[in-house]
Formats: structure tokens, sequence, C-alpha cells
């Protein structure tokens, strides 16, 4: 099937970009294939990304000459009821089955504190009473998936035809492995992936090939950039970050605590037990980072770990090029 075939309706394509390399590719093969004139760009804002995603979109914009529409959620109503309900709750230090329910203390601790703070991931964390971890990613989900749904919805409604390009690769991960190149979604929308058979490498070079730069944090040892940091990342990120972007780490630990308090268990950490070899996942976030400056199972320091924050650590060749 053609990427033109959406019957009889004036295309709109849709790149959605994170500032990492694989939507960079994608968006670079949208303004070569179709003209950015019938293109449409969207980011979505988390709240949770390095000031350099943010530099990096105006450096496209800038340089691509295009515009980048950025997406926010909104949690305000969602906390408002939230607080509704919490102060309304009777059935106090309960349990109904394996549900714990809100004890005067719980209530008392967590209004204190749930108000929306205008951070989209914060704030979601807060009205959940928890973080997102490997098995509840419901971040992407909520900051990110809703929103270009929403944004694509309302093309549609205009009578728009859409075409969603996205950068997904199989040999991304497990999950992706069997992702599709092509899908019709309904008659108005396409989803295409035109690099799902691309290296890692290979997304890299288009980019410069197309004479445009990767996102610096390549540079400095992040083999993934969006969300500082995922929580789905492992030791060597995490003890990167601390390095590179340590106000990243207090950041986290101001979070942990507020978190913490509107969860009726008054305690929550950003790296909900994504290890089995140490239960590091029940320590809040300075514990974490000196789990993962560790070796063998935590039990002995890193004495090879990277010590010098101003040089480059790319994976991908950067520091040859620079």
């Amino acid at each position: 099937m053609r990427l033109s075939e959406v019957v009889r309706l004036k295309i709109i394509h849709v790149g959605s970009l994170s500032t990492g390399k694989d939507s960079q590719a994608t968006i670079l093969l949208m303004i070569n294939r179709v003209g950015k004139e019938n293109c449409r760009f969207v980011m979505a804002d988390t709240g949770n990304e390095d000031a350099a995603v943010f530099a990096h979109v105006a450096y496209l914009e800038a340089t691509l000459g295009i515009k980048v529409d950025i997406l926010k959620a909104d949690f305000s109503e969602r906390i408002s009821n939230k607080r509704m309900f919490i102060a309304r709750d009777q059935r106090n230090g309960r349990k109904d089955g394996k549900r714990i329910r809100w004890s005067n203390k719980a209530k008392r601790r967590a209004l204190a504190v749930l108000y929306p703070s205008g951070i989209p991931f914060l704030d979601l964390c807060m009205w959940k009473g928890r973080f997102p971890s490997r098995r509840a990613q419901f971040c992407t989900t909520e900051l990110k998936t809703m929103l270009m749904v929403e944004y694509q919805m309302a093309l549609m409604d205009q009578g728009f035809g859409v075409i969603s390009w996205q950068g997904i690769r199989r040999n991304e991960s497990e999950n992706r492995k069997n992702a599709k190149l092509f899908e019709k979604v309904g008659r108005q929308l396409r989803i295409f992936r035109p690099i799902i058979l691309w290296t890692a490498q290979q997304t890299v070079d288009y980019c410069h090939s197309q004479g445009t730069e990767v996102n610096p944090l390549y540079s400095a040892g992040f083999d993934r950039v969006g969300c500082m940091p995922c929580h789905n990342c492992g030791k060597k990120e995490i003890s990167n970050v601390a390095l590179r972007r340590p106000a990243e780490i207090e950041r986290l630990a101001k979070w942990e605590w507020l978190v913490g308090q509107a969860s009726k268990r008054g305690g929550a950490t950003f790296f909900a037990n994504p290890h089995r070899d140490d239960d590091a996942g029940k320590k809040g976030i300075y514990q974490m980072v000196q789990w993962a400056k560790t070796t063998h199972g935590g039990k002995q320091m890193n004495l090879l770990q990277e010590t010098d924050s101003a040089a480059c650590s790319s994976s991908f060749g950067l520091c040859d090029k620079a």
C-alpha cells in the first residue's frame, strides 16, 4: 500500500520528535519524501527532560526551517478530584480486600502537598501516588501517546487524512521485534515506520548525511535521550546522570519526597524495584546512585568508571567526529 492511499482526503504527515537519533532520522526522511509543507512535527513535554532536549528542538527548527508543536499534559482537574476523594473518604485505616484505605494521618500528609505543580511527570506521579515502573509504564501512555492521539484526531476531525511517521526499529527491544512497516488504523489514519530495519548507527549516520548534528547528550554518554533519567535505565545510565547532571539527582530526591507524601503508604522511589540482585528498588535515589557505582551485585566499587564529566563518551563514533 502506498503512503498516499488515504481515500480522497488531503494528507497531513505527522512526525513525533523526541530529539533522539531515531525520531530525528524519521523527520528528515519525512521532509525529503513529502516536503515539509505537508508535515506537522510534534513533541510531548513530559517535564522530565534535560535542557539539551529543548535546545536541540530549537536547533532543528532553525536548521530545517520547521515548527515543532509542543504538547503538554495537564493534571489539574484530576488532582483536584483526588483531593476531594481523599477528604471525603470515611473508611479510614481499614482494608477492603487488599486495598489499603486512607488514615487520617495519610490524609493530612497528602492534602498538604497535593497541588498541581505544572510539571506533567511530577503531577502524574502525585496523582497516582507512585512512580512508573517496567510493569506499569503509565508515563508513556499519559504523557506522550494520549497527547499524540488527541493531536492526530483533531486533524482528522478537520477532515484530513493522517499518516503518522514513527521512529521505531525492530532491533531496539524484544517488544518491537515484530513491529510492522505500515499499518492501516482506520479510514483516515495510517502508521508508517520507515527506519524499522535500520541499526542505531545507521540513524546517526543518516542524520549527519543530511547536514544535521544529533543531540549532544549522545556525546555525554547517554545512549537514549528524552527523560532524564528514564525509570528503565540501568547502572551505567544512573551513574552517568549523577556524574554529568547532579542537579537532576537532587530534583528526583525532591520528587520522591513529594510523591511519597501524596501516597497512602507515605513513601515512593523513582526506581521501582528495577533490579533483583540487591533489593535496590526499596531505596531512594541517593542510595541508587551509590549502588550504580558498584560492580558484582553492589559488593565493590567500580574503579574503572568514567570520572571526567567533560569527556566525550559516545557509543556512536561522535568523539572521533568531534
